[in-house]
């Protein structure tokens, strides 16, 4: 076998169950493959591995990994009661997602968290969440608008002197956004990339330089993203081949 010249994205994915009507199956939006296909990176779907054995074997092939974006999650697993706003993920890939998210941070591995994504790193390592922006912070801007027939954007506020600001090159950047839950407090491993103009947070980096770890609330992958959004996938990628030991495949 000759020696990749891609490095390889893990992505996770939704799991919608089983009905009478069908068999249960994952389910990704085609826009974070043809992002990482056309950054330079081959993607591969993790399936729904139960055990952290299997989950450290497959992180064991991959370079990089996107943590993709899907419904809400459970507000009882985070010690709060249930909300009528919040439409949570399905069991199995919450709990899949939780082991998947706390193995990523332990050996960091270059990730790129997208929408619940940045939720599931900022909750895994000592944060918290909004449970809905709406009732929680009132006077926040809408960041979501189910009314309107186009992509929902606005503007956010890239601070200055980070990680997102050498990718994007410029302070301001125009994003989609459909979202009602955001960051709370902010995990100490984490520092904040970005905001909207309310201060909502819209991005966060790792802290530790020799890790890159980049979440945003904002849709990169979608048919909605800036042009500038590949930006992101490209770096993440890059940093990720940069990474990857330079051993020879047996054939």
């Amino acid at each position: 076998m000759a020696q990749m010249n891609r490095p390889v994205i893990g992505l996770n994915a939704d799991f919608i169950p089983g009905s009478k009507t069908g068999k249960p199956h994952l389910r990704l939006n085609q826009g974070y493959a043809e992002s990482v296909l056309t950054a330079g990176g081959l993607p591969v779907l993790m399936p729904m591995l139960e055990r952290e054995a299997e989950i450290h074997a497959f992180l064991d092939r991959v370079d990089g990994f996107v943590l993709t974006g899907g419904l809400d999650m459970e507000p009882r697993r985070l010690g709060l009661p249930r909300h009528h706003a919040v439409t949570p993920m399905p069991e199995c890939r919450e709990e899949r997602d939780r082991l998947l998210v706390k193995i990523l941070i332990e050996r960091e591995i270059p990730v790129l968290g997208v929408g619940v994504g940045m939720h599931q790193l900022n909750v895994a390592s000592g944060g918290s969440l909004f449970m809905h922006l709406p009732e929680d912070c009132p006077r926040s801007m809408p960041h979501c608008d189910p009314t309107c027939t186009g992509p929902h954007r606005h503007l956010v506020n890239i601070k200055v002197g980070s990680r997102l600001e050498e990718i994007y090159g410029g302070p301001e950047l125009l994003v989609n956004s459909n979202h009602h839950q955001a960051i709370n407090k902010v995990s100490p491993r984490f520092r904040v990339a970005a905001v909207a103009p309310d201060g909502v947070i819209e991005a966060l980096e790792a802290l530790d330089p020799n890790w890159f770890c980049i979440a945003v609330q904002w849709h990169p992958e979608a048919d909605s993203s800036s042009a500038l959004d590949l930006q992101l996938f490209e770096c993440f990628v890059q940093t990720a081949m940069r990474q990857t030991p330079t051993l020879a495949l047996a054939a």
